[in-house]
């Protein structure tokens, strides 16, 4: 059951924590800490395992794995040693990832990365690839009017004009390549009606968006509290201040309101209102892979009362995705293996902006994709 997991960003801090803890957890050198289905609830119900995972990708930068490795490494995202250890197969992986391809026309660009991905296919005679994008976020991109039909879309693809952002490109060839795809970031990705009309053409799954590792984590257990004890909460206001390559695409302003809002979208569909304050996203260069987030809640109790809490989160944003990273290409082959085809809602227990009508809260999330194991789970050996 050898599953392609091909990751657009394949030089990335996710993408190559996500490839080093892979292989560092086939070689049996770690445990898989952080991989949701490695859970005891969930243990051995998913195939592929992360034994049968297979990693390539592309990239627009050309900074060598191993060099990004030793970087990872040297902040402390990585465990040196474990980083040398697995030295070896990760230079195997970096002979299966791409330059970005660019043509003349995006129609042109997108039959390039497809044909990426059935060369990728076919060298290690997979049974399916999965799609997932882990790059830079992407402003929110202008409305088009092909962007609602895939019949007009294929033909305005041709044209020289862009019509698709980059996330929704990488979508449009994933699944024109017959391969499902998932969204890490708050990209559009595959989150337009042609695109969603591709998947079910094609009879593919997708799933996204821009996954829940940090603030908005806590967030999504917290929103459900203050609602299920009917305490009203009067402004919720978080920083975010945060390093590396991520902190650094977000000090942009058309990428930083679409993560902004991103972050937002579990207050008002929790508490059912949107309290007052906002998310405030920094850039530090010194935290580097690291991330800091305080929030301030204050709310009403009983006969009026005022009251406050506040809390603080210090993590590693790559370090915490990576396993995502893992378990998302795990259930998105299952699903499609299962005839899953279109958005896949019972993954956001992973995102922060999950695609469907889904619970809000992480315990009902849970739930959701607790069913979805047990539905995707082979059944038993006799």
């Amino acid at each position: 059951m050898r599953t392609g997991t091909w990751l657009i960003g394949a030089r990335g801090s996710v993408a190559v924590t996500s490839v080093i803890g892979a292989l560092a957890i086939r070689a049996g050198l770690t445990a898989p800490t952080g991989c949701v289905l490695e859970t005891p609830a969930l243990r051995e119900r998913i195939r592929p395992g992360i034994g049968d995972l297979v990693f390539g990708g592309h990239d627009l930068t050309s900074v060598p794995l191993e060099k990004k490795a030793a970087e990872l490494a040297g902040s402390g995202v990585v465990p040196a040693a474990l980083a040398q250890a697995v030295k070896d197969d990760l230079a195997a992986v970096e002979q299966q990832v791409r330059p970005l391809p660019a043509a003349a026309t995006q129609a042109g660009t997108a039959s390039a990365i497809a044909a990426d991905l059935d060369r990728f296919r076919r060298h290690h005679d997979l049974d399916r690839v999965v799609v997932i994008n882990v790059s830079t976020t992407e402003p929110v991109p202008p409305p088009h009017p092909a962007h609602a039909s895939l019949a007009e879309l294929r033909t305005a693809l041709s044209d020289a004009e862009p019509v698709l952002p980059p996330s929704s490109l990488a979508a449009y060839a994933a699944l024109s390549a017959g391969c499902p795809y998932v969204d890490f970031t708050p990209s559009t990705g595959a989150r337009l009606p042609a695109l969603d009309e591709l998947a079910r053409e094609q009879g593919l799954p997708y799933g996204g968006h821009d996954g829940k590792t940090g603030e908005t984590l806590v967030k999504s257990v917290l929103a459900p509290m203050f609602a299920q004890r009917n305490l009203k909460v009067r402004t919720w206001s978080g920083i975010n201040l945060l390093g590396g390559g991520d902190g650094a695409n977000l000090a942009q302003p058309g990428a930083n309101a679409a993560k902004s809002a991103s972050k937002q979208r579990v207050l008002p569909e929790t508490l059912g209102y949107l309290p007052q304050g906002e998310t405030r996203i920094d850039y530090l260069e010194d935290l580097g892979d690291f991330k800091t987030a305080w929030d301030l809640v204050t709310f009403e109790g009983f006969l009026g009362t005022g009251m406050r809490m506040e809390f603080t989160w210090h993590g590693c944003d790559s370090a915490l995705a990576a396993p995502l990273v893992l378990d998302l290409a795990r259930l998105t082959a299952a699903a499609h293996r299962a005839g899953r085809a279109g958005p896949l809602p019972e993954l956001a227990f992973f995102f922060k902006d999950p695609l469907g009508e889904v619970p809000h809260g992480l315990a009902g999330q849970w739930r959701t994709l607790c069913d979805l194991v047990t539905a995707l789970a082979p059944e038993p050996t006799p």
